[in-house]
């Protein structure tokens, strides 16, 4: 087998190791917040400055030219997005059951349709917006508003998904004029100090114990898992490795059950089948168009 027939297997493996890390550190924060009692943001903040310790060396390889930036105003809008999606996950972690909160945060790829298609015109067409439909109707089935045991608090991934949207439109605005190691180094020194100062301002508890090596290990699998996923990029098209990413629902599932006993409802099922088969409709498109622009 040659070189090149190894490289989509890698990058297919890549995916599905960086779905099984973000779990795991989607595990220890729901841990460290639900059961130990660590404030989200102080969790928040332990995860990304330990991820920045870990990482920085790396991602400084450049020397102070990666500082180098004509954008600095979309650098700042990306590490507010990013902080507040942050924010809200975390919360979410610290309230709602992981299988739920993966499952919502999944909606996140219908927010980018429809911010595309507000803040830069993009032409969106009728299959995504069926598609983005579909997802937030799928959201809406595992959310069940409807029912007594409906909590304001399951809105908290879905908010992170929103600015995680927002997120990605300004980093796909970037990646045209910088690279990609000024915008990962922008993203991390932005996201400590506003962590920081929103743990401190909800008492800044600084963990210890159990909940401090959870925390630890949070820190280093963040780094590793975004290590996976940018290899898994590299190495093959995104089309071809985004339907592993799906996997990270599993996954999800498998840390919650296992580590909590927490198990999906049976509104889960249908829910979060609607929001995959949707994300699947959304990139089969996009493989569709690209497939027409390069033979145009």
């Amino acid at each position: 087998m040659s070189n090149n027939s190894k490289k989509p297997i890698f990058a297919a493996l890549a995916m599905i190791g960086a779905g099984a890390s973000f779990a795991i550190v989607n595990g220890a924060l729901q841990a460290s917040t639900m059961q130990l009692g660590v404030p989200s943001t102080s969790a928040a903040f332990w995860q990304y400055a330990l991820g920045l310790l870990v990482g920085l060396p790396f991602v400084l390889r450049r020397g102070f030219s990666a500082l180098k930036t004509h954008q600095i105003g979309w650098h700042l809008a990306r590490g507010v997005l990013a902080v507040i999606g942050i924010q809200l996950w975390v919360a979410g972690l610290a309230r709602v059951e992981i299988w739920q909160a993966i499952a919502l945060v999944m909606t996140s790829p219908f927010f980018v349709i429809i911010g595309a298609k507000l803040f830069f015109r993009e032409r969106v067409g009728l299959i995504r917006w069926l598609a983005t439909l579909a997802g937030f109707s799928g959201g809406m089935v595992i959310l069940e508003p409807w029912t007594e045991g409906f909590s304001l608090a399951a809105l908290l991934p879905v908010g992170a998904a929103a600015f995680w949207a927002g997120t990605s439109l300004v980093t796909k605005k970037l990646t045209a004029t910088e690279d990609a190691d000024s915008i990962t180094i922008y993203l991390l020194l932005l996201l400590t100090p506003v962590n920081a100062l929103l743990a401190l301002g909800e008492g800044g508890i600084v963990p210890t114990g159990p909940a401090l090596w959870l925390l630890v290990g949070a820190g280093a699998l963040t780094v590793l898992a975004n290590y996976l996923l940018t290899l898994a990029y590299q190495k093959a098209d995104a089309a071809f490795v985004q339907p592993f990413d799906h996997l990270k629902l599993p996954l999800n599932i498998a840390v919650g059950f296992f580590a909590f006993g927490f198990a999906p409802s049976g509104a889960f099922w249908p829910g979060a089948l609607v929001i995959v088969g949707a994300s699947l409709l959304v990139m089969l498109d996009e493989q569709k168009r690209d497939t027409q622009v390069s033979t145009a």
